[in-house]
């Protein structure tokens, strides 16, 4: 096996040298630093993670866990897939820009092994731990880890640093987006009340319709799923009691993508084209959704990403510091994408 003092002796420098480029020493010059790293690459040799962190008390190591849920939420009604994945992405592009290597865990939406994931990274002497929600809820820690910690896509009540979509100012946005497009009777068919997101959207959609001076007509309001098993009858009564409106809407926005092609699909059902007699907007931007559909559905995005990009910046910023960000929580805004499925109101 290759040592240090094999890389040395070829690069004709000496052992306190080589240690001092695996270590990133930035007093080394570049010549000499790519001298060493030549003959560490010629000579096959690979650094040892222990000895490191052995000099360095920093294991370079960040726990990922994911699939972090509440009690209060079935495991049945969970939608994973695509969160996770757009969310350690991001997390994945700001470790690998910063030399730090990422460890995942999998809770299975399972509250109760939480600790356990938790434990099992303070034992591999990880540096910080990210928790990742698959939807943005509130979560609670079961206990407060010795090593900094960043909420991903949730949050808790003990003001643990945490990274969220915007969701108020994305549907905000959203809306004067159609107001713009002269819309004024936008319906708007929710998410399930229970989710915490639900509020926060419609409270923008409200922010939106009181800033252009439009009155909010609630009976444009209704709940598009009442759970997060996303009933196609929940749907469908939702429907129907904005179509039945003496005053039929424009447009309706949907509480995600995937309501807003049910939406598209019952619409035709009903002899109703789309965007021609009612233009429909989305919520997600899921692009094999929003970019399949015929008209492509103009929605606003959840910038999963970006938010994975901030948590690690958040946790790496809390591990060189010592300190915890000023702001409890960081929020994202995502983008209005605008395609075909919604025209200017007549």
């Amino acid at each position: 096996m290759t040592t240090i003092y094999d890389v040395a002796k070829h690069a004709g420098v000496s052992p306190k040298t080589v240690s001092r480029v695996l270590n990133q020493d930035k007093s080394v010059k570049d010549s000499t630093r790519e001298r060493v790293e030549r003959s560490m690459n010629e000579l096959g040799y690979i650094p040892s993670s222990a000895a490191r962190t052995l000099r360095s008390h920093r294991s370079g190591l960040i726990g990922v866990i994911m699939g972090v849920t509440t009690d209060n939420i079935e495991a049945a009604d969970i939608q994973g897939g695509l969160p996770d994945i757009f969310l350690t992405k991001g997390a994945h592009m700001v470790a690998e820009q910063t030399g730090k290597t990422l460890l995942v865990l999998h809770c299975g939406n399972n509250p109760n092994r939480l600790a356990d994931a938790i434990r099992r990274f303070q034992q591999y002497r990880a540096e910080g731990i990210v928790c990742v929600s698959e939807f943005h809820q509130k979560i609670a820690l079961p206990f407060k880890p010795d090593c900094p910690v960043v909420l991903l896509n949730c949050f808790d009540d003990d003001n643990t640093p945490a990274v969220l979509p915007d969701d108020e100012s994305n549907q905000r946005r959203l809306t004067e987006h159609l107001i713009a497009h002269g819309h004024k009777r936008i319906a708007y068919l929710t998410p399930p009340n229970h989710i915490s997101a639900t509020p926060l959207r419609l409270a923008g959609y409200r922010a939106a319709l009181q800033q252009a001076q439009l009155s909010t007509d609630e009976n444009l309001i209704a709940t598009g799923y009442t759970t997060r098993h996303n009933s196609i009858d929940d749907l469908w009564q939702a429907l129907h009691h904005v179509l039945q409106q003496p005053e039929r809407p424009s447009v309706i926005c949907c509480g995600n993508d995937e309501m807003a092609m049910r939406v598209y699909g019952m619409l035709r059902t009903e002899g109703i084209k789309v965007p021609e007699e009612i233009s429909v907007a989305g919520f997600d931007d899921h692009k094999q959704i929003a970019e399949t559909l015929y008209p492509a559905l103009t929605t606003v995005e959840l910038p999963y990403t970006e938010m994975g990009k901030r948590a690690i910046e958040i946790l790496l910023r809390q591990i060189e510091q010592k300190t915890q960000p000023e702001n409890a929580h960081e929020w994202v805004e995502g983008k209005v994408i605008w395609r075909d499925s919604v025209l200017k109101a007549a």
